[in-house]
């Protein structure tokens, strides 16, 4: 394992999750979550989403869709980096869900290596951007997406239930010409 930044190191491969993932892809969501989110929602909001969307019932349920794809990032054998994308409902677009790096592994290039894997995957299926909502606040998680050559195209207000919501950027990113 490389320390160097913009480096994975190790034997690092991107590979489909599958059902025996699903603990790990959940207690990597929860870590990353209750390490990252503090300061941008509050703890009872972190833990409300998690439990909505990381449950291994709904991870299981959604591994079973043929229309939304989970990939890891596994370096020497160890889920470093998660990543879920489905077709957007606008024509042309892929949306890209969840992009998760544990934060002992940030800032390494494994973030980057999923948005190049999920921008090919999505060419393949015809699509011409990426597209994703981000927390407005989530000033690491814009700057890396900018990086990779994401903008902003827009903000949204939506209510998730629990009395929280989510009020995010728009960000999409051209995939057409993209190396």
């Amino acid at each position: 394992m490389s320390g160097k930044p913009g480096t994975v190191g190790g034997s690092a491969r991107i590979e489909p999750i599958t059902d025996d993932d699903v603990e790990q892809v959940a207690q990597l969501a929860a870590l990353v979550w209750r390490h990252h989110y503090p300061g941008i929602i509050s703890t009872a909001q972190i833990e409300y989403m998690l439990g909505q969307r990381y449950d291994p019932i709904v991870l299981r349920a959604e591994l079973r869709r043929q229309d939304v794809w989970w990939d890891q990032l596994a370096v020497d054998g160890a889920m470093i980096a998660f990543a879920s994308y489905f077709p957007a409902a606008e024509a042309g677009a892929m949306k890209l869900d969840k992009l998760y790096v544990h934060p002992a592994r940030q800032r390494q290039g494994a973030g980057g290596m999923l948005i190049a894997h999920v921008c090919e995957r999505s060419r393949g299926y015809g699509c011409t951007r990426l597209v994703l909502a981000v927390n407005k606040h989530n000033a690491s998680a814009i700057a890396a997406y900018r990086k990779h050559g994401f903008s902003v195209t827009g903000s949204v207000i939506k209510d998730i239930g629990g009395g929280f919501v989510m009020d995010d950027y728009l960000m999409e990113k051209p995939l057409m010409g993209d190396a």
